[in-house]
């Protein structure tokens, strides 16, 4: 059993008493749970067998309260160079020569947004995958479950709003 640490960005009143109660009664009780802005979280610290059982869980267990939907896992895949840094603990500047391909094995991911905007964006998914490169490199396949996860959350909920065509359209794409 290993302790994973995440957030669920969730959607519904989670101040609530009774929600509140309820999640804890459905197994909610290794997380903090909260807002900011308005907008509701379960940080949670969990005990499974891997991370993606613990994530699981987490969701269904959320989700088994009325009126609450998970929306998103985080830590977010989408990251600027300033979170890259952060993550792969080097400095900006290191990660900078990185993208440029000036540092490190070259072939480094390419933004996925705002090209040409001074933040770009990269799919944290991608960039850890080809950190494994880097020396002394140790990263965990969590962050393309995450990106997996958080994609089939956001198609739930686009899919939700479609029109019954449109519906059938999405789901012949699987």
């Amino acid at each position: 059993m290993g302790e994973y640490q995440f957030t669920l960005v969730i959607s519904g009143d989670v101040d609530r008493d009774d929600a509140i109660d309820a999640l804890f009664a459905a197994g909610c009780d290794d997380a903090t749970i909260g807002t900011v802005d308005g907008v509701g979280y379960a940080d949670f610290v969990r005990e499974a067998p891997s991370f993606g059982e613990a994530v699981g869980t987490a969701i269904k267990q959320v989700e088994s309260v009325p009126d609450l939907q998970v929306r998103r896992v985080e830590p977010d895949d989408l990251v600027t160079m300033t979170e890259i840094a952060e993550r792969l603990r080097r400095s900006r500047e290191s990660v900078r020569l990185l993208v440029q391909g000036a540092r490190g094995p070259g072939g480094f991911p390419p933004p996925v947004s705002h090209l040409k905007a001074k933040s770009r964006l990269w799919r944290w998914s991608e960039v850890a995958a080809w950190a494994e490169k880097l020396p002394a490199s140790r990263h965990s396949r969590d962050p393309l479950l995450i990106a997996a996860i958080n994609a089939a959350l956001a198609l739930r909920e686009s899919a939700s709003k479609l029109l019954p065509k449109e519906r059938q359209l999405v789901q012949s794409l699987r």
